[in-house]
């Protein structure tokens, strides 16, 4: 039995950019990537890339406040942390079940 061949999947259709629409997001609330993702219907590793050019880019008229990645077992926080990514282990208890990190953009 010969199967069907698929049709490719037809895209979201978008009135802004997927930056534009990650910064109106983060105006009006605190998301980590993952919730960030589902509203803007974008991968968290798309997420994760667009978040570190919203940062190089908002420095003059706004502010992204990243809220650090926390240990939920000895509560080490990961202040001096560059990346935004969640860090796989906590250096101090080598638990890895950590809180993401948080995001919100600030006027």
């Amino acid at each position: 039995m010969r199967k069907k061949p698929k049709k490719p999947p037809v895209p979201a259709e978008r009135y802004e950019t997927v930056r534009q629409e990650m910064i109106t997001v983060l105006k009006g609330q605190t998301l980590s990537a993952k919730g960030i993702s589902s509203m803007v219907r974008a991968s968290e590793k798309e997420v994760y890339a667009h978040l570190e050019h919203i940062q190089k880019t908002l420095k003059k008229e706004h502010d992204l406040i990243i809220t650090p990645a926390e240990c939920r077992k000895c509560g080490f926080t990961f202040k001096k942390r560059d990346r935004l990514k969640k860090p796989g282990k906590c250096p101090a208890c080598r638990e890895e079940s950590i809180q993401e990190p948080l995001f919100s953009i600030k006027d």
